[in-house]
């Protein structure tokens, strides 16, 4: 049946060029299409955990939901120790954050101040690289703060220039100092930008009586993919009830919310493409078939059942489906890999869509050879979908009937 299906695609050159073409087109589109709404979930997400959110993060149960004083992690120290034990973990840092009242000689604003460890952030986040104007923090910055730039526009302030800032310490004292500006970042998400500040854990424990305390432990891992196999290593190590470790799809619920929609329309726009691809193949197959019937009729005649009729058929598809995929395949697949390692840039994207954490103007494909792969195991399923009705239109004439169509 398959020499027989070889000749019948050699014969009608027509018909095979024209589904072989559909199909070469389809399948790029549909793994171009995959790549780049993959690439740019990815990049969304690696954008957002550089910029503050670790992989993982540890808290006290009750403070994300209550907050306070009271629910800060008091011995940082010995869940460090902890960690470092732990071969999937990159890199961890303690954070301490509150708020409070900035005021420059003429204006103010509320914002969070963390207290950082500056070599560590290095390695954890990108505030080091969001750098603006000034210089980063480090471990003897004293005074200094680091402050986010839509926030120092707020205040009017220039580098050099002092800012008073009134809180509340640890023990739920008084707390107030002036600090010097002495950096400015920018990270493109705009709320992050115009409400943050940092300053050295150094100088910040002193102010804020924060020694050996944390709002959190934030914690980079070698593989974020391993995120919640990490996690459940932790909160094992951990063994308090009090603590509880979370991991980013948590800590960035909605942006996940928000992939998941972005994903789901992009699916349902991907369906209809392929919708319109396998009844475009199918109607061209079943013209193409039902001038073939009184061909089919002789066949039945000289002894063939309808399994070999649905084999013949078979073949035939999947010949022009496998040569259209082997010269499809390693086209987009170059494509995706090159626009995986050069992305493409698209000026003021990321100033239109701050707001859900695009903070580059750049959008890479994602290059995976497995996505790649059931993308073309799709582009066959659809293809020998696309016999069965004809199939069936066929099998509905008896094959004397058949051999007298006209």
């Amino acid at each position: 049946m398959f020499k027989l299906a070889l000749k019948n695609t050699l014969f009608y050159k027509g018909r095979s060029i024209t589904t072989a073409v559909l199909t070469f087109v389809s399948t790029i589109l549909f793994i171009l299409f995959i790549s780049l709404q993959d690439g740019s979930h990815n990049a969304m997400l690696e954008n957002s955990l550089k910029i503050y959110t670790g992989a993982i993060e540890i808290y006290h149960r009750d403070y994300r939901d209550v907050g306070g004083n009271e629910y800060l992690i008091q011995d940082a120290k010995a869940i460090t120790d902890k960690l470092a034990k732990i071969d999937a973990v990159e890199a961890f840092s303690t954070r301490y954050e509150t708020y409070g009242l900035f005021s420059s000689k003429e204006y103010s604003a509320a914002s969070m101040l963390a207290g950082v460890e500056p070599s560590k952030e290095s390695v954890l986040s990108s505030l080091g690289t969001a750098l603006k104007e000034g210089k980063f923090l480090d471990e003897n910055a004293g005074n200094c703060i680091y402050m986010g730039a839509e926030l120092v526009k707020k205040l009017k302030l220039g580098i050099g220039d002092e800012v008073a800032f009134v809180g509340s310490a640890s023990d739920d004292s008084f707390a107030a100092d002036i600090f010097k500006l002495c950096g400015v970042f920018k990270t493109g998400l705009f709320e992050f930008d115009s409400s943050a500040s940092f300053v050295s854990r150094s100088y910040f424990d002193e102010l804020m009586n924060g020694y050996n305390k944390a709002s959190y432990i934030t914690i980079k891992l070698k593989n974020i993919d391993d995120a919640d196999i990490v996690n459940s290593q932790i909160i094992k190590v951990l063994d308090d009830e009090n603590l509880e470790s979370l991991t980013w799809k948590t800590l960035m619920k909605s942006m996940v919310e928000m992939m998941e929609i972005d994903s789901i329309f992009g699916y349902i726009s991907l369906s209809l493409f392929l919708v319109v691809i396998f009844f475009v193949i199918m109607i061209y197959g079943f013209i193409n078939i039902s001038s073939r019937i009184k061909e089919f009729g002789v066949l039945r005649s000289i002894g063939l059942s309808k399994k070999n009729i649905l084999l013949l058929l078979f073949y035939e598809i999947f010949i022009l489906s496998t040569i259209s995929v082997i010269l499809a395949t390693p086209i987009a697949a170059y494509i995706c890999y090159y626009y995986n390692i050069n992305p493409v840039v698209i000026k003021g994207i990321a100033e239109m869509y701050k707001d859900y954490g695009v903070v580059s103007d750049e959008i890479p494909f994602n290059f995976d050879m497995f996505t790649i792969f059931w993308n073309v195991a799709v582009v066959y399923i659809l293809n020998f979908l696309s016999i069965l009705y004809p199939y069936l239109y066929i099998n509905s004439f008896k094959p004397i009937e058949a051999t007298r169509h006209v």
